[in-house]
């Protein structure tokens, strides 16, 4: 990356004048807790900005643009994959990250059931507001727990739980986009007139100022309403949903970061009442699969969601995930993002001194969750004991009878059992399979004497693939510590996170694992995105040299190259 120069003062002061200099960063200390992703990813930046405004953010982005640098959004860094962070130095132009957390707004629209959100609006927050008119949003499980945005999301085809609801996805947006020319143009697709010159246009969006004559019901969709069909194919010879699927490609949605979003707009959806959660237990991969494929076309309605979890992700998460479960259990999702943000500080300060040991956060709070009262009920401790494989069934108050009497009748002939939750049961049952989501980290973080890395995969399996649980070689086996398989079940979407012992590059492990998911005809990543971690397939690569030919915006995801106007990287 190219050193500071004068003209790189000129543009920090001009992006002070723009925000003030409380919401710049420049140092490194001030930058880490944006340029260090949540599992992945890091690398140093010219500054950090955080706009307050869509006028500034607007403003930045222009300045940005015409001094030639680089812009990557971010909004709450809760990536898997380091897509929204710098990977490492070797960039040719300097590095503004512009962090939009402070523009959080979101508007409700059409008696709610749809919404319009800004950059830097949170799911859990979304939840929250459509919770009280009985409604919900796209995604309420997953990400939303630890602070995700809504564009993150939608940016990303971000995948999630909800069997009916599909990737996040929507054809209504306002964004701005840098052209062949270099010159950085804003656009107006959100199905609302709301002028014609950027300023007036982000100041009325800000606002909320949506008369109702000037919505456009039919400007397009707001999710994806066909997936709910897509997913019962159950003998298709291909993956439900993954992120290289250009069916779910739409300006904003699937852009990772190519453009600059203002808004988007979604669908919401009626919130059920009075669910039930089953939870399952078996020792036969093909009894759960025989189960899933009834679920999937024996019934007029589908399930909220269907949740696994294996036997080792379910006692990994259950030692070193249960910090976050009893955060979220006593204090709820939104206390999450606090609790990030301190440790993120906490390890920005115990940096400064050498004699500390490294990963002290993790470490303190590992200690801590020791002498938290056991957070699982005993039916789920009980069935961990007595089987592999667990899965979770949400279903609606309607389909709940018609579930119990086909589970009853499944499990009189298979061998597995299962139980119908209470209610607080359910809560928790899902709550730990959240948490397994984070505990490698955390495990690599508490024995990192004896773990090298992680390496993390999220693969869509195919929608007719009945050996679903993967069968790891010996030589690659011997190179791990630990295997955690949790997933979307129904959607035959696995999340796959292995540790890998000390002395073994990660990425090379990973390397030698794709060929096996390649031969079973998996597409990976499924929902995380390919970040800097995954080779971006060329119809992607295609997509995002249309999006932004200059290469100025979020360069290098996907492997790609990180010189302007893409040119190749030298050998």
């Amino acid at each position: 990356m190219t050193t500071q120069t004068a003209g790189n003062d000129a543009l920090l002061s001009q992006l002070r004048s723009v925000v003030g200099h409380a919401h710049i960063f420049t140092s490194e200390e001030s930058t880490y807790r944006f340029t260090h992703g949540f599992r992945f990813g890091a690398g140093k930046v010219l500054a950090v900005v955080q706009p307050g405004s869509l006028i500034e953010l607007w403003k930045i982005a222009q300045a940005c643009v015409d001094a030639d640098k680089i812009l990557i959004m971010q909004a709450a860094n809760t990536g898997l994959t380091g897509g929204s962070t710098p990977d490492g130095n070797n960039y040719d132009r300097d590095i503004v990250l512009v962090s939009t957390v402070r523009i959080d707004k979101s508007f409700l629209i059409g008696d709610g059931k749809q919404v319009v959100c800004l950059p830097g609006a949170r799911l859990y927050e979304l939840e929250e507001k459509l919770a009280a008119i009985g409604r919900e949003p796209h995604s309420v499980i997953g990400s939303s727990c630890i602070g995700a945005s809504v564009l993150g999301g939608v940016s990303n085809n971000s995948g999630g739980a909800l069997v009916q609801r599909g990737p996040a996805y929507t054809e209504m947006a306002v964004f701005g986009q840098v052209g062949a020319d270099g010159k950085l143009r804003l656009v107006n697709h959100l199905g609302i007139q709301l002028g014609n010159d950027p300023e007036t246009i982000l100041t009325r969006l800000e606002a909320g100022d949506f008369p109702a004559a000037d919505i456009d019901w039919h400007a397009g969709r707001g999710h994806d309403d066909n997936y709910i069909t897509h997913v019962r194919e159950i003998d298709a010879d291909t993956p439900a949903r993954f992120n290289a699927d250009p069916a779910r490609w739409h300006d904003a949605a699937g852009c990772a970061g190519k453009l600059v979003v203002f808004a988007v707009r979604l669908d919401t959806f009626e919130a059920h009442k009075n669910t039930s959660v089953f939870y399952i237990g078996s020792n036969s991969t093909d009894e759960l699969e025989d189960l899933r494929r009834h679920v999937l076309t024996g019934f007029e309605e589908l399930p909220i969601a269907g949740e696994y979890i294996h036997r080792d992700a379910f006692n990994i998460a259950e030692k070193y995930g249960k910090d976050t479960f009893a955060v979220i259990r006593y204090f709820g999702t939104k206390f999450l993002p606090k609790m990030f943000a301190m440790k993120s500080r906490f390890d920005i300060f115990a940096q400064k001194f050498s004699f500390l040991p490294d990963h002290l956060s993790d470490r303190i709070m590992q200690a801590i969750s020791t002498v938290l009262p056991q957070q699982l009920p005993k039916r789920m401790l009980d069935y961990r004991d007595r089987f592999e494989h667990h899965l979770m069934l949400k279903v609606s108050a309607e389909l709940a009878g018609p579930m119990r009497d086909y589970l009853k009748t499944y499990f009189g002939k298979a061998t597995g059992e299962f139980f119908e939750c209470t209610p607080d049961e359910g809560t928790r049952a899902f709550l730990h399979r959240f948490a397994a989501a984070g505990a490698a980290v955390r495990y690599r973080a508490v024995h990192h004497k004896e773990a090298e890395d992680i390496v993390a995969l999220d693969v869509a399996l195919r929608r007719n693939d009945r050996n679903w649980f993967e069968k790891l070689p010996a030589e690659i086996e011997n190179k791990l510590i630990v295997k955690l398989y949790y997933g979307h079940f129904l959607c035959h979407v696995m999340h796959q996170d292995y540790v890998v012992k000390k002395g073994y590059n990660a990425m090379a492990v990973e390397h030698e694992m794709l060929p096996g998911l390649d031969a079973r005809g998996a597409r990976y990543p499924a929902e995380h995105n390919v970040g800097h971690l995954y080779q971006a397939p060329d119809n992607m690569l295609a997509h995002y040299r249309e999006l932004d030919p200059c290469n100025c915006m979020n360069p290098g995801i996907g492997k790609a190259t990180k010189r302007k106007n893409w040119v190749a990287e030298s050998v």
